[in-house]
């Protein structure tokens, strides 16, 4: 994490979990209206006026995908499976909207927008009244939006501070669509383990 980032999360405290990436030199030039750090890193700054008068204000007057082809050409974004279509309504996985509206952690709320129901290209899934979801692949269903911590008390499973290293993240505390997939990558939705040898379940489950 850049310098600038470490003052951002501050204040913004989530807003680094699951986003476009920052604190790093592009490779490619960016336009000047998007500046880098003294170092020529790409930060929070290089998107967001940080002394703008709105909270979170984005430089320019361009927003979702004409602002993300500004610095990204269409086939970055045709690469991925589902063109783009998760990542280009926001820089960010903004968990500040929604986040009582059902009984799930906040980061699988926002999935939930673009993949429940008849998502196309990224795949549908479906969340049952107990927090269970199954996917439309067929793939195993699994719980979401419940606490880590309470299930490791019945025992089982890894301890919590050991997930950080095998890329399982937690939404506050709680399992998560995001916990098992990675979410704002130019592979979208790229599971953050393998499944052979049941890799990704053994990462929180113990044998």
């Amino acid at each position: 994490m850049a310098a600038q980032e470490i003052l951002c999360v501050k204040c913004h405290a989530r807003a680094v979990e699951v986003s476009h990436p920052s604190g790093f030199t592009p490779r490619r030039s960016l336009p000047a209206a998007y500046p880098l750090d003294w170092k020529g890193d790409l930060t929070c700054s290089t998107c967001h006026l940080t002394h703008g008068r709105e909270r979170g204000l984005l430089r320019g007057n361009k927003r979702a995908k004409a602002l993300c082809l500004d610095c990204h050409d269409q086939a970055f974004f045709n690469n991925m499976k589902d063109a783009g279509t998760s990542l280009v309504i926001s820089g960010h996985l903004d968990v500040s909207h929604g986040r009582n509206a059902i009984d799930i952690d906040a980061h699988s709320l926002h999935c939930l927008g673009c993949h429940a129901g008849g998502h196309s290209a990224g795949g549908s899934v479906s969340v049952s009244r107990n927090g269970i979801l199954r996917h439309s692949s067929g793939s195993a269903p699994h719980p979401i939006g419940r606490s880590y911590r309470d299930a490791s008390r019945k025992g089982g499973f890894h301890p919590e501070q050991q997930l950080a290293q095998k890329k399982i993240m937690l939404s506050d505390g709680k399992i998560s669509c995001v916990s098992c997939h990675e979410a704002y990558k130019k592979d979208h939705g790229k599971l953050v383990a393998t499944l052979d040898r049941s890799a990704l379940c053994l990462a929180c489950h113990a044998r």
